[in-house]
């Protein structure tokens, strides 16, 4: 491992962080900055909201299904090669989108170059906690991957706000140009600050059974829950592809089970701190899936606001979670994570609860405090989280469990953002049939009751957040023998 110290050294160790942490925001960016242009692109093409949709959801099946497969071959055949081919695929990908479909007048092009990008988003994705791992001493390791797990959240959330700029200003096909200028230069960048690596096995014992089911059970998954409203949940198609997801995936479990070389080692999940970590990310995803998605409708349709308006006030919270992840890290070797966790949970859990206080005549700065909050937990948490489960495992497993956190990070923000909008949907059908609520009735009552159904989605995230609390003051740190004598020490707050 490289010594990290002073002046040339010191400036290889924020470069290999840049690349790192480029590459996880641009594939956070990725997964959410074509939706709000969706409109844009149906009219080009002449298709319905339904067709053009298959843009976005294209993209998310791929990396739900590809993450845990380069997560292992990472392990195999090097981190170096994975990251910089995925880059690549993902810039190739990009150029495709932004030119391809416009050439042929397709839709289907865009949709297929989609497929592509998500691949290669799916390389670098998959093992960028593990290359800060791998490569970053433990006492800067803190540090660094506060600012690529920030950033990674970052990405995701700034994605709409960066999306809705450039359709407005430039034209939808921006949002895949710009990102090949950044991929040409992070290619290039890597190529140099990243240290050679060298996997621990051949492909010739690869998983493929394993591949080909994960990748079947996870797609289908999130394609029932992000098309199950739209499509019905009781239609043949959701039906089928539900019956499909649970018995791949059962397969895929007793498959992992069973191989002596798994895509994703389940005994892991037989130490209960491991299991408690990972539980605590997937449902700090879970929660704030909710908040971040039906929160934008809360401001434009009960308190008023214009969409300028409401995107600005959710910005806050991505500059108070980016504040808070880079605090996060620099207090990590101090403060040891346990105790990082706790104050997230208890950010969390406040802003949460304010949260559910909004009624229509609520000032936007309570607003924005309630986000702030919210933006603050999530920053201090994603960081501890993350090095608890990467510092957790052996060396070999690094890739593994690398991608592990990756899909614990957009397949519950997925799969929440279904089940909240379920939830604020029915609270407001039951509490207006049992107050004879219809559209006849004075606007100011069909307000209360859409109200009331934001708060009881608003709530479930509260409920979250007290269990996410709960985990957070059981979990504690396990440094895996491999790391005892890495370069740096183990920070004396940190066990």
């Amino acid at each position: 491992m490289r010594e990290y110290g002073t002046g040339t050294a010191q400036s290889g160790f924020f470069l290999l962080v840049f690349s790192i942490s480029l590459a996880t925001f641009m594939a956070g960016l990725d997964g959410t900055i074509v939706n709000i242009a969706l409109p844009t692109i149906s009219e080009s093409f002449h298709v319905s909201s339904t067709t053009v949709s298959w843009v976005a959801t294209a993209y998310l099946l791929v990396m739900a299904g590809c993450v845990l497969v380069f997560g292992k071959i990472s392990d195999i055949i090097g981190f170096k090669k994975i990251f910089l081919s995925g880059f690549v695929i993902f810039t190739l990908g990009s150029l495709a989108c932004g030119t391809l479909p416009d050439l042929f007048h397709s839709l289907n092009l865009l949709v297929g170059s989609r497929m592509v990008q998500a691949v290669g988003g799916a390389m670098i994705t998959a093992i960028a906690p593990a290359m800060v791992t791998a490569y970053i001493p433990m006492s800067e390791r803190g540090k660094a991957m506060g600012i690529v797990m920030t950033l990674a959240g970052l990405g995701t959330a700034l994605g709409p706000t960066i999306g809705g700029f450039l359709t407005q200003y430039l034209s939808w096909h921006w949002i895949f140009f710009i990102n090949v200028p950044v991929g040409i230069g992070a290619v290039l960048l890597g190529a140099r600050v990243i240290p050679a690596s060298h996997g621990e096995g051949s492909l010739a014992g690869f998983d493929r059974a394993g591949a080909v089911l994960v990748f079947t059970g996870l797609a289908s998954l999130l394609f029932v829950v992000s098309e199950g409203e739209t499509m019905g949940w009781t239609s043949p198609v959701i039906l089928g592809l539900a019956v499909l997801a649970v018995v791949t995936l059962a397969w895929f479990v007793r498959h992992e089970c069973r191989i002596a070389d798994p895509l994703l080692d389940f005994s892991l999940f037989r130490n209960r701190n491991f299991l408690a970590v990972n539980l605590l990310l997937s449902l700090v995803f879970f929660s704030f899936a909710g908040i971040n998605y039906l929160l934008p409708f809360y401001l434009k349709y009960i308190s008023a606001y214009d969409t300028s308006t409401a995107g600005l006030v959710m910005t806050s919270l991505s500059f108070a979670m980016m504040g808070a992840g880079i605090l996060a890290g620099l207090l990590f070797n101090r403060t040891g994570p346990r105790l990082l966790c706790i104050g997230a949970g208890i950010l969390l859990c406040a802003g949460y609860f304010f949260i559910m206080q909004l009624h229509p005549d609520t000032p936007v700065g309570y607003v924005v405090i309630c986000l702030v909050l919210i933006g603050l937990g999530l920053g201090l948490v994603i960081t501890p989280a993350s090095n608890l489960v990467m510092n957790s495992v052996a060396k070999a497993k690094q890739g593994m469990v690398s991608s592990l956190t990756s899909l614990e990070r957009f397949v519950p923000l997925t799969m929440g953002i279904a089940l909240f909008n379920l939830i604020f949907l029915w609270g407001i059908v039951s509490i207006a049939a049992n107050h004879n609520v219809t559209m006849e009735s004075p606007v100011d009552l069909q307000i209360k009751v859409a109200t009331a159904g934001f708060d009881l989605a608003f709530f479930g995230s509260f409920v979250l957040g007290l269990i996410i609390l709960a985990l957070a003051l059981v979990v504690r740190q396990e440094i895996h023998p491999d790391y005892q004598n890495d370069e740096g020490g183990i920070g004396p707050g940190m066990i």
